[in-house]
This record gives structure tokens, sequence and C-alpha cells, in this order.
């Protein structure tokens, strides 16, 4: 059910070393998304449901989960981008995270404290308690804006309590840019019937990125998530007016890499043996490379998933999926429920 991405990988090397033989290097900054899947801690907060997550429910050393879970999330992390960029990401949209608390446990693992992180989290009005935020290297991104928009879904006239939107500026090196961290309502009570509430969403996504551009016509904004759609659905196509073709994309438009890797049969997750790339980085038309190699400014340069095999699970039942944490009231021992996502830009020195 999982493609490789060799690819990709092969793209890099022959692009790079293109690039080598004519003499010039390049900056390289890699941006992800990850959904940690159920990043609680094992203390009890009595204005949050986190009873109800998988490891204050389950019995044994919750400590000794909560620190295993950790190291294995890290060590992920410190591998996304690594391969080309020689680090960790330099920025990393995260979901599902109970507070800044597992964020500040979480960067200052062995694998992550040399990197420097920085946290930039708000406590969502969510009812299971999970929340959005962005982690940066200090020395590669410094943010100069930050706020947790509220998405304003109402359902039957009454208000539907989801993750905020979380929106962070700052500087890339010497570049302004604008990351945009979402977590969709998910798709409870089926597809057709929770497709209003993303649709929602992305409505105010589309307003986020309209009031950037009061200040800053022609911004460099990237979108990131676990949307709970698709690539192809209504969310991104009639509402973001997404595209996935570079020749088609205009200064108004956003580039969404990950449409053409669906409809090849890439996936970020599986439910109920229902392959679906939920997670995914799309960027407006200032990152876009669409062919003059000019990268005179951070570009795109390649898009991937990050679905090596120790992600995977291996057994029969599960044969494909993401290797997950926690299944049927059980620490499992694996990472998450979902593929990160990573993008490289690149800059020409």
């Amino acid at each position: 059910m999982k493609k490789t991405i060799s690819f990709l990988v092969l793209s890099l090397v022959l692009s790079f070393s293109y690039a080598q033989r004519n003499g010039k290097s390049y900056k390289i900054r890699t941006v992800a998304f990850y959904n940690l899947e159920n990043l609680f801690d094992t203390e009890n907060d009595t204005e949050k449901n986190d009873e109800a997550s998988p490891i204050m429910e389950m019995g044994g050393d919750r400590e000794k989960v909560y620190q295993d879970k950790l190291k294995k999330l890290a060590s992920v992390i410190s591998q996304l981008g690594k391969e080309k960029a020689k680090t960790s990401p330099t920025l990393l949209g995260v979901a599902e995270i109970e507070n800044k608390k597992v964020l500040t446990d979480l960067i200052n693992t062995d694998a992550l404290k040399k990197k420097h992180y920085g946290i930039v989290h708000f406590d969502s009005p969510d009812k299971r308690g999970i929340d959005v935020a962005l982690l940066y290297q200090k020395r590669y991104f410094k943010p100069v804006h930050f706020e947790a928009i509220d998405p304003k879904i109402y359902s039957n006239g009454r208000k539907v309590y989801t993750r905020d939107i979380l929106l962070v500026s700052g500087y890339l090196d010497d570049e302004l840019v604008h990351v945009i961290v979402n977590h969709w309502p998910s798709r409870r009570g089926g597809e057709a019937k929770s497709r209003p509430l993303r649709e929602k969403a992305a409505a105010q996504v589309a307003k986020i990125i309209a009031k950037i551009k009061e200040t800053d016509p022609n911004p460099k904004v990237l979108i990131m998530g676990d949307f709970n759609d698709d690539p192809i659905n209504s969310s991104f196509k009639k509402i973001l007016k997404t595209k996935s073709k570079k020749k088609n994309v205009t200064k108004e438009d956003i580039y969404n890499p990950y449409e053409d890797m669906f409809r090849r049969g890439f996936n970020t997750l599986v439910y109920r043996d229902n392959i679906n790339l939920f997670d995914q980085i799309m960027f407006t038309y200032p990152l876009l490379n669409k062919g003059n190699n000019d990268f005179s400014s951070f570009k795109m340069f390649k898009s991937g998933i990050f679905n090596k095999r120790f992600l995977t699970q291996k057994n029969a039942r599960y044969k494909g999926y993401p290797f997950r944490s926690f299944s049927n009231g059980k620490y499992t021992g694996g990472y998450s429920d979902h593929y990160p996502v990573y993008l490289y830009l690149i800059k020409e020195k």
C-alpha cells in the first residue's frame, strides 16, 4: 500500500550534482510537518479531558512510556531533511500535542537539544485538549509575529470547538515567510457529513492569506497541517483553489505538490484499509520554481513523505500502516499513526 520515494532521492542527487559541477552552492532549509499522535504528558489537567488520552487510559508505567515516545519522535524529527540539509527541520509544524510542556520535553531530548529549537504554541479550545504548534531552529528563523486564529466553525448553530489555526510570520535567514499550521476537523460522522466543517476551515485560511497580502502583497506563505482531507477534496480544490501542476500556477494561486503524490498512490496514513494523504505542505507562488532554476531567493526544490521502513508496520494485520504508538489501550512502541511530510527550500549562496 505504500510506495517508495526513490524518485525523490534520485532527483535530489542529480540536481545537486549538476549544481556542484557548475560551481554553485546552496543554502538548504527543511520545512516539515508531523502529527505526533496524542503526545500527552502523564499529569492530570483538570481543565482538559486529558483522561481520555491513550497514555492516561493505560495502566503500567506511564512515565516510562512517555519518555520512550519522546525519544522515538525526536529520533524521527532529527532525521527529517538531514540527508541534504545536514540538520533537522528549520521549521516544523506539529499536531496532536497536549501543551507547551510536552514540546519543551521533546526539544530537550538528546536527539534535539543541540538544535536549540524555539516554540510557538497556544492552548486551543479543542475538546480533546490537543493543539498545534511550530518549532523552529533559532539560528535560521526569527519570528516577528504569531497568533492563534479561531476558525469560527459552526454546525447546526453551535460552535465547533476544534483546533485554532496558528499563524507565524518571521525571517527565514533574511527573507520574510509566513507559516500557517492547521489541524482541521476530523471526519467523524463520515466524510460527506463533516465536509462543510473542513471547507469552513479552508475559508478561514483563505482569509488569513488575504490579510497577509494587505501588508505583504507578494507573500511567501507555507500552509501545512493534518487537514483530514486529501489533496483532491473540495476544501482544497474549490475553497483554496490549489493547483497541482506548476505550469498552471499563477501569482494568486497555491501550489500543492502532494496532489500529484496522492494520485500516484502515496499516503501518510491508513485507516480501516483506506489510504489517505491528509498531511501536506503547500505554498504560494513566490516559493515556486517554475523551471527557470532561479534560486536567488528561497524556492521549493523538492517535497516528500518521510515513510522509512522503520516507521511502517510489518505484521500481517496492519502491514503497510504507519507504526503507531497506541492501539487497543496499549502502548505499541511505535512512533505515530501518520508519516511526516517535508520539503526543501533552497537558495543560492
